[in-house]
């Protein structure tokens, strides 16, 4: 999906913490750096799945007991440290995005023009969005329009069944302009209700294409459960890697 998770979307891939969650937010992201072998969710929030993907990322994801049915917590780490915090709810819509690099926080003005829809790609295969957020530093909002379509391929990934997607989308400034055009390939989990990144290009440059793809998936009691260190295509070089929402 637009960026995916799921846990990546401004440039090229994905970018999530509220009040709700606790008012540590990027504290908290701040004190779970490569030192750490658990990244600990807040208190009244329960820790649900691990996915660790290719070009050094791995992922964590959570609920907390105050939030609504469906909304989940998705956090992106990189070999340097925490990148971004996501709240996101069941149809993926990026309600909340904190970004520990700049210790900036994103909301999406809701309601959307036109929602992203879980259902409505899983049942018609397509889903079209359109929707604005702002930052909190200051900048100008931004526009998200685009789509995510399913291939009718699926592919299981660490004994994890997921469905392929393509999608596309434009990000547009305050007058319409578009300020950059993305475009990928990523993998659905209907169990999880959560984007998963794959191939992601900016139009500019369709040769450069990043994989983040899903490597393994790790769940409660299991070794490397919530590990903020990322596994795989780590080096000393770090790519040229934009995680976008």
């Amino acid at each position: 999906m637009k960026p995916g998770v799921g846990v990546m979307r401004k440039n090229s891939l994905i970018r999530a913490f509220g009040l709700c969650a606790g008012a540590m937010t990027l504290p908290l992201l701040a004190a779970h750096g490569l030192a750490a072998e658990t990244f600990n969710p807040p208190q009244g929030c329960t820790g649900t799945l691990t996915v660790q993907m290719r070009s050094c990322l791995v992922t964590n994801v959570w609920t907390c007991a105050a939030d609504a049915p469906g909304e989940q917590w998705v956090s992106l780490f990189t070999q340097e440290g925490p990148w971004q915090v996501r709240k996101i709810d069941r149809d993926f819509q990026w309600l909340t995005t904190y970004y520990a690099d700049t210790a900036s926080v994103e909301t999406m003005q809701l309601p959307a023009a036109d929602p992203s829809n879980l259902d409505e790609l899983l049942t018609t295969r397509n889903d079209t969005y359109d929707f604005i957020v702002t930052r909190d530093d200051g900048s100008a909002p931004e526009r998200f329009q685009g789509y995510d379509r399913l291939t009718g391929e699926s592919v299981v990934i660490d004994g994890e069944t997921l469905l392929r997607t393509e999608f596309s989308y434009d990000v547009l400034d305050t007058a319409g302009g578009i300020i950059s055009s993305n475009a990928g390939r990523q993998f659905v989990s209907e169990t999880h209700r959560l984007f998963f990144f794959g191939e992601d290009w900016n139009a500019a440059t369709p040769s450069q294409i990043t994989d983040a793809s899903p490597v393994e998936f790790i769940y409660p009691g299991e070794t490397g459960f919530m590990s903020p260190n990322p596994k795989f295509d780590c080096g000393a070089v770090i790519s040229s890697l934009q995680v976008t929402p």
